[in-house]
């Protein structure tokens, strides 16, 4: 993926929720998106952990935008219509780093297999996506 690609994407990203938890799309593939999310005051619980929440934001940017970048945006638009998440692992400091990757997909739904994991890539979340798109009216 060309860098500039990388960097409108990042770009359309940051005056909303992806943007103020410095949530960062890394690769896009056919069917498959990376990114990578700070483990900070802004994404963490009182107790210092990475808070559930922020996992979930996470791993459904990855899935809507993944959904966004398989259509016609012209035409049509992605909506989150479900998520679901297992947290494995606390993560307290550094970053996490998801791989989204489209398990099924037809003209109005897809669906998302998220993998979250920190620093020595051991898993920290998985999470399951449903995107519905709609037609444009």
């Amino acid at each position: 993926m060309e860098k500039q690609h990388l960097e409108k994407i990042n770009k359309f990203m940051a005056d909303c929720l992806p943007g103020h938890m410095e949530m960062e799309v890394t690769a896009v593939e056919d069917d498959l998106l990376k990114g990578k999310m700070p483990v900070n005051h802004k994404t963490r619980q009182p107790y210092g952990l990475l808070h559930g929440g922020a996992s979930v934001a996470f791993a459904e940017t990855l899935g809507s935008l993944g959904s966004a970048l398989t259509i016609d945006e012209e035409n049509k638009f992605p909506v989150g219509i479900e998520i679901n998440a297992t947290h494995v692992k606390k993560v307290s400091e550094g970053f996490v780093f998801g791989e989204a990757k489209l398990i099924q997909k037809s003209r109005k739904l897809h669906v998302w297999d998220i993998r979250i994991t920190n620093e020595k890539q051991e898993l920290v979340c998985i999470a399951r996506h449903t995107v519905l798109i709609i037609e444009k009216k």
